[in-house]
């Protein structure tokens, strides 16, 4: 399938997504996130592919959402669009989904970022939520993944006034995973995806919903459906396969079942 605004490959068993609209520095237009997400999605759903990288260019993954497409609209034209509400997508993915950050990450920027499920930033790497500068608040999850990431204290400064964090602040406060060379960036997120990858794919699945849910969750339902979970495992031939292969000292022949 071709795309207007992003580029898509295969590297082995990682899908690699490429924010491509360079003259506005990826800014999020309707379109653009439309295609992000149909490309995440026939990604989830390739058996093929057990792990997913986004990133943008060196200097910016996403500088914001398109202002100008937004400005006139109404409150009512904001709600028919809702492509904010896309941005969730992310988190019912089946797969991993690994953010390669350089350069700006701003506004929805920030919030796609977030939505990943990990973030390799450059050193060059902003973090920001701006939104209050132009008269609004972050509607994509800013307010509410922005502070269970960094905390109530610098989510404050950062939404309500402006206060971006560079890459080691972003490693410091817990937003991002690690922290590499620009030119590093990419090949680090691939790595950690094909590592990942390799993985059991079953229990992969189970363990990011079961992650994801810990924020969604009281800790008493979470651990009940965790301890679920884990016994439902037991009927998959993944577990059969790995817990053999660990006993005969061999590499596990994953099934995906």
């Amino acid at each position: 399938m071709s795309y207007e605004f992003i580029l898509t490959e295969t590297r082995g068993r990682v899908g690699l997504v490429t924010l491509n609209r360079p003259k506005a520095m990826n800014a999020l237009n309707h379109q653009l996130v439309r295609e992000l997400m149909d490309a995440l999605e026939a990604f989830d759903s390739d058996e093929d592919i057990g792990a997913v990288v986004v990133t943008g260019s060196e200097k910016a993954f996403a500088a914001g959402a398109d202002i100008k497409e937004m400005a006139d609209k109404t409150v009512q034209q904001m709600m028919d669009m809702d492509f904010v509400k896309a941005f969730s997508r992310i988190l019912s993915m089946h797969k991993p989904v690994i953010a390669a950050v350089s350069g700006y990450a701003l506004g929805g920027g920030c919030e796609v970022a977030m939505s990943c499920d990990m973030i390799v930033a450059s050193e060059t790497a902003k973090f920001g939520q701006p939104e209050i500068t132009i008269g609004v608040i972050p509607g994509a999850g800013g307010t509410q993944r922005l502070t269970r990431a960094v905390g109530k204290a610098v989510a404050m400064e950062m939404i309500l006034n402006d206060r971006t964090l560079s890459a080691q602040e972003a490693l410091q406060f817990g937003l991002v995973n690690r922290v590499v060379p620009v030119e590093r960036t990419v090949d680090e997120a691939l790595k950690l995806a094909e590592e990942i990858a390799s993985r059991a794919p079953a229990a992969v699945r189970v363990a990011k919903k079961m992650i994801n849910q810990a924020y969604e969750l009281s800790l008493t339902d979470a651990l009940d459906q965790e301890r679920r979970e884990f016994y439902d495992l037991f009927a998959t031939e993944d577990q059969k396969e790995g817990m053999k292969a660990f006993i005969e000292k061999r590499k596990p022949d994953w099934k995906g079942k």
